[in-house]
């Protein structure tokens, strides 16, 4: 599902070369749950931003499900994050003028997919928010908001799902709740998931663990 090749990612910090990743290399396949480990400042959510294609490489390559991310331009890598990604992230990202309901029909109604409406409620009601469907972001708690954007990443049946510090603002009981949410719906659905997560006991969960240590991958 994913390949990654010497990847690499430099920035311009005031006139000199900043590495933040470097020569990177691993797989995952189908199906298999993979946690990122390593400090703040490591280079966690760097490497799930290349892997999403939401930022270019410096160096290497990323292969999604059999393409290669550098030979596509912003739309593509639009459409292909569409087809094959969910996200999860620390900070929600919930379109605040949006209800639950709304918030999760958001991706299946970009893919236009039929019945979205009917999909979302059936997805609120799994994660336990049937009774919060019209409700807005600002009126949800932490954990609930998280419950909507777990719904929002798992609707559209992605093939790789990636997380980032799922439980970052979360406190521990509601986190605690939020994991075994994950990955409950990660099994029933049969999906890859790339969780990148500061918590080693979260991180155990997984069937593999790759840790960053200043940008490079530890042995």
């Amino acid at each position: 599902m994913v390949e990654v090749v010497g990847l690499g990612k430099t920035v311009d910090n005031g006139g000199e070369p900043l590495t933040i990743l470097e020569d990177i290399t691993f797989s995952v396949g189908s199906g298999e749950t993979l946690a990122i480990v390593g400090a703040s400042g490591s280079g966690k959510s760097t490497l799930l931003g290349l892997l999403a294609g939401l930022d270019d490489a410096s160096a290497g390559s990323v292969r999604l499900d059999g393409t290669d991310l550098a030979g596509l331009g912003e739309d593509q890598r639009a459409i292909l994050r569409g087809r094959l990604l969910g996200f999860v992230f620390q900070s929600f990202q919930l379109l605040p003028s949006l209800t639950a309901l709304e918030n999760v029909m958001l991706p299946l109604e970009l893919a236009a997919a039929r019945g979205a409406g009917e999909t979302a409620r059936r997805w609120l009601e799994r994660v336990g928010l049937g009774h919060r469907l019209r409700h807005y972001p600002k009126h949800l708690s932490g954990g609930e908001q998280q419950r909507v954007a777990l719904a929002r990443a798992f609707s559209p049946d992605p093939r790789l799902v990636l997380a980032d510090e799922p439980t970052g603002n979360l406190d521990a009981a509601t986190g605690h709740q939020i994991i075994e949410l994950m990955f409950d719906l990660n099994t029933r659905q049969g999906t890859t998931l790339i969780l990148v997560t500061h918590d080693e006991e979260i991180a155990a969960r997984c069937g593999r663990i790759l840790r960053l240590q200043a940008g490079r991958l530890a042995a």
